[in-house]
């Protein structure tokens, strides 16, 4: 095998470590490039880094939104990931376990609500997003509105975005 050393005279970076530092770089970000292992490979499944453009992201809470309107906490509870956290907008206690989140929802859902998004930020990154804004609720039931601030992080899970962290909180001055 060659050996190659640095000539202090040299001023260009040799076209070796300029791949070297792309593989790190991308092992440090936790993403790979996608590759597809021939249909007779018996190898490992090979990381993929999925990202997503904001329309997609901006989506999810169209899905998580839809979810709401069947009334169903459990439809509501298949947009999160199983190891998740809700941090509920009408509740101090965290919800961790898919059964705390629909006991949650079970009574949120009373009052029929639903959501729209009053401003927003998107982030993508390799296999995550982050979704944060203000976002305004009416309840149907009670004809009640309530305005609220909002954080949705995403994972791809390797077939779907689920929701892996969303906190939610009233606007804490009167409008």
């Amino acid at each position: 095998m060659p050996v190659f050393q640095n000539n202090p005279k040299e001023n260009h970076v040799k076209p070796f470590k300029v791949i070297a530092i792309g593989i790190i770089l991308a092992a440090l970000a936790g993403c790979t490039t996608p590759r597809v292992a021939p249909a007779s490979s018996s190898a490992a499944p090979v990381a993929i880094c999925k990202t997503a453009d904001e329309v997609e992201i901006a989506a999810l809470f169209d899905r998580w939104n839809q979810s709401l309107q069947t009334g169903d906490p459990k439809k509501v509870v298949a947009n999160y990931a199983a190891r998740s956290i809700l941090l509920p907008t009408l509740s101090n206690k965290p919800r961790l376990t898919p059964a705390e989140k629909e006991d949650y929802f079970r009574h949120f859902l009373k009052d029929r609500p639903s959501g729209r998004i009053d401003f927003r930020r998107i982030e993508t990154g390799c296999n995550t997003a982050v979704d944060s804004g203000l976002y305004t609720f009416t309840f149907a039931r009670t004809g009640s509105v309530l305005s609220g601030r909002y954080t949705f992080t995403y994972q791809w899970d390797g077939a779907q975005w689920l929701i892996t962290s969303h906190h939610s909180s009233v606007m804490p001055e009167k409008q």
